[in-house]
């Protein structure tokens, strides 16, 4: 994005503090996102970050849930001969021959999940929408700040607040507690494209 040729002085520093800030804003939304992928090699079963990754220790790191999603897993038997470790048996991936049968399951709910978070986030978003379309609605744009507040927010960061207080409510880990998250994140879209839509009319 180039600056028109009849800006000012002023006119161009900010537009460059304008990009700055964009930048800052994509990076604080992007950065708890991107944190996943080098964790996806990690050897471990744990959703953390091991020593050995730190250490950027080759042993560390693994496709093993690659091979798991393409059933493509594994076994190697490894062998330590010294007074304190026996011998093992490490996994390249998931356990057992069902592994296909479990990403098919998780699928599955995946495509449920969605198809019953996008009915409610079309609806809810929908009449939201309508309503907040009507100039003559009482705070109107309070709660219009409201219904978009989830799109400041990084994703992991919802995530882990509603698995919380999911926690407490006895919603976690179950299907009705998935749809309310993904809904609510689907919600905001759709207020904002609907009532652009229905502002026209």
């Amino acid at each position: 994005m180039s600056v028109p040729a009849y800006t000012g002085p002023l006119g161009r520093i900010w537009h460059y503090v304008f990009l700055g800030i964009c930048c800052i804003v994509f990076f604080f939304l992007m950065a708890p996102i991107m944190v996943i992928v080098p964790l996806s090699f990690n050897i471990e079963p744990y959703f953390t970050f091991s020593e050995g990754m730190l250490r950027l220790d080759p042993d560390a790191f693994s496709l093993r849930w690659y091979k798991d999603v393409l059933g493509m897993c594994t076994q190697k038997a490894t062998e330590a001969a010294d007074a304190f470790t026996t011998s093992t048996k490490v996994q390249e991936c998931g356990s057992g021959s069902n592994r296909g049968y479990e990403w098919a399951f998780a699928a599955r709910n995946s495509i449920i999940i969605a198809i019953f978070a996008t009915l409610v986030a079309s609806t809810l978003g929908t009449l939201a929408a309508v309503g907040l379309s009507r100039t003559h609605m009482p705070f109107r744009k309070p709660i219009m700040a409201l219904l978009i507040s989830p799109l400041i927010v990084p994703i992991i960061i919802t995530a882990a607040g509603m698995f919380f207080f999911y926690s407490k409510i006895g919603l976690a880990y179950s299907h009705l507690g998935v749809v309310l998250a993904h809904a609510a994140i689907g919600t905001p879209y759709v207020v904002i494209t609907v009532r652009a839509h229905a502002g026209g009319f």
